[in-house]
């Protein structure tokens, strides 16, 4: 699938750059090609480079928070939910330790940990199902849960923010826990309708009750301030909370004896491996939006869904952040570079480019999702998962929409 996105955004740029040509006489637009190609790979390596350290930095927190335990504890309190969300897996069955630990390492952000997880748990949930080539309910709910993005440390995004010059790369977390909350309660509820889940159990409700609790808090707090206290309070908080998980990791390795400096160095390194990692998609998929933007397609596409919102009265400033929303489902680095392109155009702290990072945080690639776990056991027949999944991703990205007008607007 990204692969066909890729070539398409060439050819539609190359299209539409000889329509100017031929039928508006702009001799100029092939140069503007050219140079977008030449100056957004070498933004692409700079971006890269300038992500080295901070990606250091945060991979080496994470890293001391994997080695003190906190997926551990993570696993043992979820555990009690996903025996009741999924009444055909026996209790003790490997495939929920490997869920909850997927879940666990989704929660904070460890996403090198999390995929080879997830494969692990689909396996063992594989050897419950009947009928080998069709997803089973449990391997359907487990997947539409890992698309909602149910993620409390959004370290990517506050990365990339900060790269792209935001004066406050962690203003979104706030925003991003209420979006991403809205995915996975949608993603849940639209599985367990089909289902037929029981979420008037006891535990169930009082795991929901306690999430929603939470949400439904901040969201009364922040609705009583006016709008300068509230970016005040939404940035204390995220930096209080954020901090204050540092602290945690860092106390935890001292109570379990972990050596969180060599700890830190390990994830550290794993940082600058990616960083290094990441540059040839970054310079493939940003050249590759480049030429589209230059060509003038994006901005057609984006000035026709303009045209529509305008006319129904409706305020058009997200048209600008959608490309980061429409790519999500099919791609996570093509998401990323939409948003970096975003963020590069428009700026990190204009509305666009906190939207775009609000939406980036809150859906997941779910195709790809689908491809990965599904195709790591052999189903055919993914049933529902698709739609309920998709379901997770629009109303993710609607919530971020409301919030970011919400907070920012």
């Amino acid at each position: 699938m990204l692969n066909i996105i890729w070539i398409f955004f060439f050819v539609a740029a190359f299209i539409v750059a000889l329509i100017k040509l031929f039928a508006f006489g702009d001799t100029q637009i092939f140069g503007q090609l050219m140079t977008a190609m030449f100056s957004l790979s070498k933004t692409a390596f700079e971006i890269a480079l300038g992500l080295t350290g901070i990606l250091a930095l945060w991979l080496g927190i994470m890293k001391i928070g994997e080695r003190s335990g906190f997926i551990r504890v993570l696993t043992t309190w979820l555990s009690p939910l996903f025996v009741r969300l999924m009444p055909e897996v026996p209790k003790n069955h490997p495939a929920l330790g490997a869920m909850v630990m997927n879940m666990s390492a989704n929660v904070l952000g460890l996403d090198n940990a999390a995929t080879p997880l997830g494969i692990k748990a689909m396996k063992e949930l594989q050897k419950l199902n009947p009928f080998k080539d069709t997803a089973s309910n449990a391997q359907i709910l487990f997947l539409v849960i890992n698309t909602s993005a149910v993620t409390l440390f959004p370290v990517t995004i506050f990365t990339y923010r900060s790269q792209m010059g935001a004066a406050n790369p962690t203003d979104v977390f706030i925003p991003i826990l209420i979006a991403t909350y809205a995915s996975t309660l949608i993603g849940l509820l639209t599985v367990a309708t089909v289902q037929k889940i029981n979420l008037f159990d006891k535990v169930i409700l009082a795991y929901l009750g306690g999430f929603s609790a939470l949400v439904f808090g901040l969201l009364s707090y922040f609705a009583s301030l006016s709008q300068a206290v509230m970016l005040e309070q939404s940035a204390l908080i995220s930096n209080v909370v954020l901090f204050s998980l540092v602290m945690l990791f860092i106390s935890g390795a001292v109570i379990q004896k972990v050596n969180a400096y060599e700890a830190f160095i390990e994830g550290a390194k794993e940082g600058f491996e990616t960083a290094i990692t990441i540059i040839p998609y970054l310079v493939a998929m940003l050249v590759a939006i480049g030429v589209f933007r230059a060509s003038g397609a994006l901005d057609l596409i984006a000035d026709s869904l303009r045209g529509v919102i305008l006319a129904f009265g409706f305020d058009d400033r997200f048209i600008d952040s959608l490309p980061t929303a429409l790519m999500k489902p099919f791609s996570g680095s093509g998401a990323r570079a939409m948003m970096i392109d975003t963020m590069q155009v428009h700026g990190a702290d204009s509305f666009a480019g906190r939207l775009s990072s609000i939406v980036q945080g809150s859906t997941e690639t779910t195709f790809y999702v689908l491809a990965v776990y599904f195709g790591s056991v052999g189903i055919k027949k993914i049933r529902h998962a698709a739609a309920c999944g998709l379901a997770a991703d629009f109303a993710g990205i609607t919530a971020a929409i409301a919030v970011a007008y919400w907070f920012f607007a």
